[in-house]
């Protein structure tokens, strides 16, 4: 089919176009650059001019293709509930464009949104709609959308990794870096579910190709990786000390970090694995691809 991808020049967008050309699909990506136009089109993908604020690219774009992957996000932790809005607005764009077509529509959420009870892995047969985490109008946009007739499927991401990214700890790796300390919280036990980037990918696929409508998945490979080891990982790379901050420390230490370091967040795959026939595949984990990391970098 002729997909529209949101995000495809992105760290996780361009492994979701490379996988769906493999898989003999056609790719219309979203490109706000020419850079990016470039990318797309050495890939083998078509391009669509546009970005995630110009809601009229975004139905239009939609409007031409036979489904729809939005994988893309504006990743300024900073302004975190502002962000989570303009991702609440995509959606109910791309929405209006395939009203009443019962065309396939992949929406981006996170694994935490499937937390039902502290300290037990989230699932995919879970949403909270109350949770406190702003990605949740992500998915409440999505449900709405599925309202008009649009088969909507969910794809929950946890820290999604190679040696060059890792999700919230690449940020927390530059904090560490100013600081010349890495920290965690309390007894650092908390738990961050992980993938590698390579093993995300697929999961997208699956969930526009088989996802029936209203379904939601989790594209986890490690149910959780304790702050603790995350922050040791960190020590190693930087060669600098590791630390365990209070509460109170941890806020003033991590900034706009500081309402996501301390959350235990593990969540699980099984339904996934057994929904889709979906299995990790790549042997690193989140904390041998730190240890494989070029550190030397600012």
């Amino acid at each position: 089919m002729r997909v529209f991808l949101t995000g495809a020049t992105g760290f996780i967008g361009t492994e979701v176009t490379r996988d769906l050309i493999e898989a003999g699909h056609a790719v219309l990506g979203l490109s706000r650059s020419d850079k990016g136009a470039g990318a797309l089109a050495a890939a083998g993908a078509e391009v669509h001019r546009g970005d995630l604020e110009d809601l009229d690219s975004l139905r239009k774009g939609a409007a031409a293709c036979d489904g729809v992957i939005h994988c893309g996000f504006i990743h300024d932790f900073s302004r975190f509930q502002e962000v989570c809005e303009v991702d609440r607005r995509a959606i109910e764009a791309i929405g209006d464009a395939l009203a009443g077509s019962d065309r396939p529509f992949v929406v981006t959420s996170g694994t935490g949104m499937g937390t039902r009870t502290p300290g037990q892995p989230a699932t995919e047969d879970h949403f909270d709609p109350n949770h406190p985490n702003p990605r949740l109008g992500s998915e409440i946009a999505a449900e709405a959308v599925a309202d008009r007739g649009v088969r909507v499927t969910v794809v929950r991401l946890p820290q999604v990794h190679d040696t060059l990214k890792q999700g919230l700890v690449t940020p927390a790796i530059a904090v560490a870096r100013e600081k010349g300390l890495a920290a965690y919280v309390g007894d650092g036990l908390n738990r961050w579910p992980a993938v590698h980037v390579l093993d995300a990918a697929p999961v997208y696929r699956l969930a526009l190709e088989k996802g029936p409508h209203r379904a939601r998945y989790h594209a986890v490979a490690e149910e959780g990786v304790t702050a603790r080891a995350i922050a040791e990982a960190i020590g190693r790379g930087l060669k600098i000390p590791v630390v365990s901050l209070s509460p109170e420390e941890a806020a003033g230490h991590f900034g706009w970090m500081a309402m996501f370091v301390g959350w235990d967040m593990p969540a699980s795959s099984k339904l996934t694995q057994e929904r889709l026939g979906w299995r990790p595949t790549q042997k690193a984990g989140m904390i041998e691809d730190l240890d494989h990391m070029n550190w030397s970098g600012g």
